[in-house]
């Protein structure tokens, strides 16, 4: 800013006081909370779990240590603590380690100061230039975090190796105050983490022993997933110990966070001519394929299921409607259909970690298996269940008088299920021309009363025929027909005691 102090004289004329970074981030979140301000924007789902413990965190001034199964939002958490730190601050022009005008702690620092005094030159450093992080990873050495001998330094100043001036700083004091997050702590050898712990509490770097006493300002984050997920490594206890606040993070808690975050994060709008809505009734099946993978016997729940797969299931939906609008010349508003969640495996499959029981079925299983339970669930929102429906005399003219969830004592799905005893068959592919596409529907008797029953909570947003083809994949998830999957996206509806006898007749051949 125009007229700002460019020495330390002028600085300390202005009124400029000393603060340390962590009083910094203080002082600015409790002007954040007196302002009633969200601070953590694009955070969902943590208001009132993980939120009200980093605040406390920050103003108790502690180093704090994000504890969680990945893709739970931490890195974007830590990262969020730099909007905490004013806009800008005064360090000594040219300092490797961003010394404070006042109270210099390197070398150099001190040796300006001392030569120059209130004429020291100072520059202005934005809150970016203040925010450092580092992914820990085996191979990350002491001389990456806090520093080491530069012999190039030495011999182009004709310094001694035993002056401090030889010295080339790693990235830790380099965010001298400033925020330092380290990702991924356990993967840190324990000799590195010791280092840590000087830094942290004795404020003692050793640099092949040069013993160097350097009071860095620095607050300091860290993230790890829990530790018997990380057989990798652990946190050595001495720096457990000296970690002030340890705030444990979880995957969205209600389907509605879950979609939130989704919407939020996935790239749905697309400039291209064709306009992709993705129904409300999707949304709830991909979010609800996560839940059941978080559930699922098959899948390592230590491993956790990334909030990354329903975004990236998202994406997948929407280039397959987008895929078939090209092939079909269609332009405008298009939706999803039932059958284009076949699109959904790619992004499922390579973020499961699969147990023994997963790994023998298979992952293209597993994630068939997923969606399906996902249909089980979201139908029953809806409809009644159909094992609910049998038994009862009425028709599907008895469906107006049904409450949503109960059955009321029709068989609502009578008439569809008799279709198909009938030995009719229904074949949906996801490259069908929306024209052939009703027309198919259109067979089955019954269906389309039944989807209507839905009602507004459903047929709001969503295409009729969507709803109609949903009904026939509610019923296969409740086992009532038999779905046969006959290439990427094209499956074929038939009734359910044909596969049974057709699996007989196998069995009797082999």
């Amino acid at each position: 800013m125009a007229g700002r102090p460019r020495t330390s004289g002028e600085l300390r004329a202005s009124g400029y006081t000393d603060e340390s970074v962590k009083d910094e981030l203080r002082r600015n979140v409790m002007d954040q909370l007196a302002k009633g301000r969200t601070l953590f924007p694009g955070i969902i789902g943590y208001d009132d779990t993980v939120v009200p413990q980093l605040v406390n965190a920050l103003l108790a001034r502690h180093d704090i240590i994000l504890l969680g199964l990945r893709g739970q939002a931490k890195t974007r958490l830590v990262r969020s603590f730099a909007q905490f730190l004013d806009p800008e601050i005064p360090v000594i022009l040219g300092s490797e380690v961003n010394d404070h005008p006042y109270h210099p702690i390197s070398k150099y620092g001190v040796d300006m100061v001392r030569g120059q005094g209130d004429d020291t030159p100072i520059e202005w450093i934005p809150r970016d230039a203040r925010y450092g992080e580092k992914l820990a990873t085996p191979d990350v050495t002491i001389a990456d975090l806090i520093g080491d001998i530069d012999p190039i330094k030495a011999a182009a100043q004709r310094l001694h190796y035993a002056h401090e001036g030889v010295i080339h700083f790693g990235i830790i004091p380099r965010m001298n105050r400033g925020i330092f997050a380290i990702n991924e702590l356990p993967d840190l050898q324990p000799r590195i983490q010791v280092g840590l712990l000087n830094i942290m509490e004795e404020k003692d770097i050793q640099i092949r022993g040069f013993p160097v006493r350097i009071p860095l300002d620095v607050q300091m984050v860290f993230t790890a997933n829990p530790e018997d997920y990380t057989n990798r490594g652990n946190i050595i206890t001495p720096l457990k110990d000296r970690i002030g606040s340890q705030v444990i993070t979880h995957y969205p808690r209600t389907l509605e966070e879950g979609i939130a975050i989704t919407e939020q994060e996935a790239w749905v709008e697309r400039e291209d001519g064709i306009k992709v809505r993705i129904p409300r009734l999707f949304r709830q099946l991909i979010e609800q394929t996560a839940v059941e993978a978080r559930q699922s016997e098959y899948v390592d729940q230590r491993s956790g299921v990334s909030a990354r797969m329903t975004i990236s299931c998202t994406e997948d939906l929407v280039s397959t409607v987008e895929r078939r609008a090209l092939l079909n010349g269609q332009r405008g508003d298009v939706q999803p259909r039932i059958c284009d969640l076949h699109a959904l495996a790619p992004a499922i499959t390579g973020r499961l970690e699969l147990v023994y029981e997963g790994e023998r079925e298979g992952p293209q299983k597993v994630a068939a298996s997923m969606i399906s339970r996902a249909a089980h669930t979201i139908f029953e929102r809806y409809f009644p269940a159909p094992s609910k429906s049998r038994g009862s005399k009425a028709g599907v003219g008895g469906v107006a008088d049904e409450g949503r969830g109960a059955d009321g004592g029709g068989r609502l799905y009578a008439d569809i299920v008799a279709w198909f005893d009938a030995g009719n068959t229904l074949s949906l592919s996801d490259r069908m021309p929306r024209e052939e596409y009703e027309r198919v529907l259109k067979q089955v008797p019954g269906l389309r009363r039944v989807a209507e029953r839905a009602g507004g909570d459903l047929l709001g947003d969503t295409d009729l025929y969507a709803v109609m083809e949903f009904v026939l994949e509610g019923l296969h998830a409740h086992s009532q027909l038999s779905k046969d999957r006959l290439a990427e996206g094209h499956a074929v509806y038939r009734d359910l005691m044909s596969e049974i006898l057709s699996r007989d007749d196998d069995t009797r051949k082999r």
